[in-house]
């Protein structure tokens, strides 16, 4: 991985911020300093610094992926047209167990990749691939060689009942995640109420709480509990630590319950409608207060990009009950919603100084971007692609430049997942 410049200066772009509410700044500079925002403002001084020019481009902050499944990087496209069923019985059920740790080491920096190259700084893996202690190394192990910031929810394969051993939680908690400012944390991604006994769903938050860490479920009206929001309120398991997935067919009021905990909420609005997940619940989310963000989800059956994951948004909000959102609440819901969402609006989300430098610059002069300075917001969800960012950085660092990553095991990497890939088809 490239070095962290210890003084950067981006020159002239038009900053984009999304906190409290998204604000255009032509002609900005923003001075980064030891990987954190140090100054944003006009002719900063540059002293020390490496400069960027950003003339014709838009600096946001870095987007978040509040949900995804990284390791099927390498299963792409592969559930284009199944519905939930099939999915879970094709990848969950088949390709999943066929994983050895090698395929998911190829996958997660695969996916972490994809992320990085289209402007996603943070992504929150749901990892429910963990057959063995070796898969979840593997797994970490790719995130940190990527160079993204990540939070990794570490999962029970849902089909393999011999693979859920705790020890190997806390195991993982003790080797990989010592330090106090690691850009990859961890959480746990149990099954949760929806499709556990309430007892191992106790079971689960207990350990989350012994590790002090945070957890992440898919909910909805599943096959153990139909008000599982309601079945964890009864546990007194209802606490802020909690990213809830989905959620389709949550009623209004147990959306309120996770409001009224400080939990948070991903919606994957690509995935749901593909899927069949129910309707769109963007608005009622949005009517309930709850702090949501967005997720692209599995890149097996829709892309991964936050752009096209925008769009999804913001046209299924059109389909919903309720107030419609507009392009610069998707915006917000991509950024420091999604900051916010996992706990780590502090730190990143907005470019706020001190805040951590994951940043975003697209660029305005190809020919899908001229005019975008008539609606910022609007052109950046409505108009903007992947083949738009130009550079992106994690932390201060930079890890694209002029369009092209600067990973510098990429064909390698590359290589290992069309080996994964072939290895996969075989099992298929």
């Amino acid at each position: 991985m490239s070095p962290t410049p210890a003084r950067l200066l981006l020159r002239g772009g038009t900053v984009v911020d999304t906190d409290p509410q998204v604000t255009v700044r032509p002609n900005t500079d923003v001075l980064i300093e030891q990987g954190e925002i140090l100054a944003v403002g006009s002719d900063l001084s540059a002293d020390g610094a490496e400069v960027l020019d950003a003339r014709d481009q838009i600096v946001l902050p870095g987007f978040v992926d509040t949900h995804r499944h990284v390791w099927q990087a390498v299963l792409r496209a592969t559930a284009v047209d199944s519905d939930l069923g099939d999915y879970l019985n094709h990848i969950l059920g088949r390709l999943s167990p066929a994983m050895r740790p090698e395929d998911v080491y190829a996958g997660n920096l695969l996916g972490a990749l994809e992320c990085l190259d289209a402007g996603i700084t943070t992504v929150q893996d749901f990892s429910h691939v963990q057959h063995r202690a070796e898969h979840g190394e593997a797994a970490v192990g790719a995130l940190r060689a990527a160079g993204i910031r990540a939070v990794f929810g570490f999962g029970y394969p849902p089909f393999d009942p011999d693979a859920r051993d705790p020890k190997l939680v806390r195991d993982l908690r003790a080797r990989l995640f010592a330090g106090d400012d690691d850009p990859v944390t961890l959480a746990l991604a149990p099954s949760g109420p929806s499709y556990a006994p309430i007892d191992i769903v106790e079971q689960d938050w207990r350990l989350a709480a012994e590790l002090d860490i945070p957890l992440a479920i898919h909910v909805g009206s599943g096959p153990v509990a139909q008000r599982p929001i309601e079945a964890l309120r009864e546990r007194g398991l209802l606490n802020p630590r909690t990213l809830y997935v989905h959620g389709n067919s949550l009623p209004d009021d147990e959306l309120a319950m996770i409001a009224d905990s400080g939990g948070t909420l991903s919606i994957a609005p690509a995935i749901e409608a593909q899927m069949g997940h129910g309707a769109p619940m963007i608005n009622r989310a949005r009517a309930t207060g709850v702090v949501t963000g967005l997720g692209v989800d599995v890149v097996t059956t829709a892309p991964g990009d936050m752009f096209s994951l925008m769009r999804a948004a913001l046209l299924t909000s059109q389909l919903a009950d309720g107030p419609r959102l507009f392009a610069a609440d998707v915006l917000r819901m991509a950024t420091i919603g999604g900051a916010a969402a996992l706990g780590l609006s502090d730190r990143i989300g907005s470019l706020a100084v001190g805040k951590r430098a994951d940043l975003v610059l697209l660029r305005t002069d190809a020919v899908n971007m001229v005019g975008a300075t008539h609606d910022i917001a609007g052109a950046v969800v409505a108009s903007a692609h992947p083949g738009n960012v130009d550079t992106v950085l994690v932390a201060g660092r930079i890890v694209k430049r002029a369009g092209l990553l600067t990973h510098p095991d990429l064909p390698a990497a590359l290589a290992d997942a069309r080996r994964s890939v072939a290895h996969l088809a075989a099992s298929a």
